[in-house]
């Protein structure tokens, strides 16, 4: 019945158009706004089931596609269609806007409609950009999440808002330049803007060269990579509780999703020559920015550079499968790092979001993100504590959650490759402890630290259901990876077989 349906363009439209309705709803009244909002996004979470329950296991190939003719005079299509790296990041963006849907019921008061429509809007958009086989389209939606992002921080964020809105949009817009620009180019050779078209064009090693770089500064500034990433912690720091959720939890796994999607098949010659510079560049992440977190005193701007570094495995897992293939340790070791990669991806979204929520319950209540102004908040809030630990215990890869599972298997995947790599990138698990156990050493347990922390009051029944939807989620991906594994295993093999001919 599904197969007869355009399932994915409702996914795609059905919150854009609910972004609308929440915009008519208005503020004269909220709660309307606010009940349209959270039936939208539970709706858009219910049509995104089927896109995993009618997946099809045992084929690469794209399942749910759908193809029009949008401009024909520069072969320019409506074309969109998943396969096993795309549908598990849309469960992410459906699963994760409900959350802040809830989080946001009682917070956000001044302009709510507009505040909740603009996260209906980037989920539209962030499910297009996943969902995207023409590179225009792609574009477009890749562009288009900007906007209600640059809204919701500059609108509804903190005192340097201005600043930290011209910062990331400056940042993000130009590497997309350099995007289209690469987008246009391979258009020229091939006559389409058809992705898969992309990955077949024969290029020679200065054309792939130039077009990998090109990508590079567009994606890496996403992830966000060093040295393009110092965006990031601004944009965090100033945003909503919300905004904070759908960047660390979505939209940086956009980036990504790009390299899996353009850089690797389209220009492997080359990213199998630079992949030094990404490892590289990796390490860094996962190391000096692991430092950089542990000085922190704002518990935001410690998360921020917490998943900055957790973001550089997704990278290395993606580009060590070079060293893996020339070292002669065969695809397995090479599918590993990939799907570590993946795994990394959807467990950062899970997490991250998480404890950016449980920094939100704190400053809803004592509006102070200062990690100085607390200590013995397990005096007053109990079950928040034992959110908040469980949490920074996944964060810092406690075997069990899913903040193991990935880094385990881009650790285990560059072993294969190099050990000094390995080693590298295992410090994480030192570092990751030392920083947010550090912070939760000094918000969390100690005596109750002054008159403020004594005043506050646990968490409601609301704060307490998107925590623990978020805690159970954690568990299951830590304890039973296999079904997510399994979904994008065919893709990742079709990947690599891609990727091993030349193309030169």
């Amino acid at each position: 019945m599904y197969a007869e349906w355009p399932l994915l363009s409702l996914v795609i439209w059905t919150p854009i158009f609910g972004g609308v309705l929440v915009l008519f709803a208005g503020d004269k009244d909220p709660s309307g706004a606010r009940k349209i909002a959270l039936v939208v996004s539970i709706l858009t979470l219910l049509l995104t089931l089927p896109l995993y329950t009618l997946f099809n296991t045992d084929t690469y190939l794209m399942q749910f596609v759908e193809r029009h003719d949008w401009i024909p005079a520069f072969n320019i299509e409506y074309y969109v269609g998943i396969d096993g790296i795309s549908m598990p990041l849309i469960l992410l963006t459906s699963f994760t806007t409900v959350i802040v849907i809830i989080s946001a019921w009682e917070v956000i008061k001044y302009r709510a409609s507009q505040y909740l429509a603009a996260f209906l809007f980037m989920e539209g958009f962030m499910i297009g950009t996943f969902s995207a086989l023409d590179a225009v389209l792609f574009y477009i939606f890749f562009e288009a999440m900007l906007i209600p992002m640059f809204l919701v921080i500059g609108v509804w964020g903190g005192a340097n808002r201005i600043y930290a809105t011209l910062k990331f949009f400056l940042y993000t817009f130009i590497g997309s330049v350099l995007m289209l620009v690469a987008l246009i180019y391979m258009y020229t050779k091939s006559g389409s803007f058809a992705i898969f078209d992309f990955h077949y064009l024969r290029l020679s090693m200065t054309e792939q060269v130039l077009i990998f770089l090109a990508f590079l500064v567009a994606f890496a500034v996403k992830v966000p990579m060093w040295p393009v990433h110092t965006w990031l912690p601004d944009a965090h720091v100033e945003a909503p509780t919300g905004g904070s959720v759908i960047l660390a939890a979505i939209m940086l796994k956009i980036g990504g999703y790009g390299f899996l999607r353009f850089s690797l098949p389209i220009t492997p010659d080359a990213s199998s020559e630079l992949d030094w510079l990404i490892i590289t560049m990796s390490l860094t992440a996962v190391v000096y920015i692991g430092f950089v977190a542990l000085v922190q005193r704002d518990m935001k701007k410690l998360i921020a550079y917490s998943s900055i570094a957790h973001m550089g495995f997704v990278t290395l897992g993606f580009f060590v499968v070079f060293r893996i293939v020339n070292s002669g340790h065969g695809e397995q070791g090479a599918a590993l790092a990939l799907e570590g990669g993946m795994v990394q991806m959807v467990s950062h979204g899970f997490i991250s979001g998480a404890l950016f929520l449980c920094v939100g319950v704190l400053y809803d209540r004592m509006h102070s993100r200062q990690i100085a102004d607390y200590g013995g908040v397990a005096n007053t809030m109990p079950v928040f504590a034992a959110f908040m630990v469980f949490f920074a215990m996944a964060n810092a890869g406690l075997p069990g959650t899913s903040g193991f599972v990935g880094e385990f298997m881009v650790i285990l995947a560059s072993f294969k490759a190099s050990f000094w790599i390995a080693f590298l990138a295992a410090l994480t698990l030192i570092l990751g402890a030392a920083y947010t156990l550090w912070m939760v050493k000094r918000v969390i347990y100690g005596e109750v630290a002054n008159s403020n922390v004594a005043a506050l009051r646990d968490i409601n029944r609301r704060e307490f259901l998107f925590l623990a939807i978020l805690a159970l989620a954690v568990l299951a991906l830590g304890l039973w990876p296999g079904p997510l594994v399994d979904v994008m295993h065919p893709t990742i093999d079709n990947l690599l077989n891609h990727i091993a001919n030349p193309k030169i």
